[in-house]
């Protein structure tokens, strides 16, 4: 069963209140998602560090209900 992009923002949403987060459907499918997330929160964070805490906002959906998603992260300017 596929996740709703609205699911997927309003998880990183909820971790990341401040987060201008953005959710592109790749393929159509419900479940290839492109995720954008910028935050204040990851001032002075690694790139990888950053990519984890928004996988833990997911909560391990990962690999299971969220087949593929395609993540980048900054810091807002």
């Amino acid at each position: 069963m596929a996740m709703a992009a609205a699911e997927i923002e309003g998880m990183i949403k909820a971790a990341f209140p401040d987060a201008d987060v953005t959710i592109t459907d790749l393929a159509g499918d419900g479940d290839h998602y492109a995720a954008h997330v910028v935050s204040p929160a990851f001032v002075g964070m690694s790139r990888v560090a950053q990519h984890k805490a928004v996988y833990a906002a997911l909560g391990g959906r990962m690999g299971g209900v969220l087949h593929a998603l395609q993540l980048t992260t900054a810091v807002p300017t």
